[in-house]
């Protein structure tokens, strides 16, 4: 993964009474190319065997080509594959989308939405807690289920 490391300031307000209100400045260095699930595996929060399963989910979500496109597609047809598979891009592709519609029909009609929106969208998880309309901190919990399910249909041990 490459570092894209960002200075950012964050302001805290203190208590708002009276005249007294005084505001906090601080800077702190924010690593862009960080997923949100790797920040919760650099930190101990899922194992590995996790992780592992929202990195292939991600990878069949990147190679289906799923993320909305915002022009045209002007990519050359391939006619041969230099490949060791033998597979053009299209049935890679096709491939990838089997595999990542699968993992999804594995983990739930309740748990494809946390997958989606942190391991494939990227978005952290008090963002799709409050989207989500979950309570705080019940993400992770829900997360670390689905990812669970995930392992199993990729046979990730």
């Amino acid at each position: 993964m490459k570092q894209q490391l960002v200075e950012r300031e964050l302001t805290s307000e203190g208590p708002r009474r009276g005249e007294a209100t005084g505001k906090k400045r601080r800077s702190v260095t924010v690593n862009l190319g960080e997923s949100p699930i790797a920040w919760l595996h650099s930190r101990g929060h899922i194992d590995a065997r996790l992780f592992d399963a929202g990195e292939a989910l991600r990878s069949d979500y990147e190679r289906a080509q799923l993320s909305a496109n915002v022009t045209m597609r002007w990519d050359a047809v391939r006619i041969k594959s230099t490949g060791d598979t033998g597979l053009s891009g299209t049935e890679k592709q096709v491939a990838a989308k089997h595999r990542f519609d699968g993992a999804l029909n594995l983990a739930g009609k309740g748990l494809e939405d946390i997958l989606w929106r942190v391991v494939c969208a990227g978005e952290g998880l008090p963002e799709a807690e409050k989207t989500l309309g979950w309570p705080a901190r019940s993400g992770k919990l829900v997360l670390k289920l689905a990812l669970d399910r995930v392992a199993d249909y990729y046979r990730i041990t």
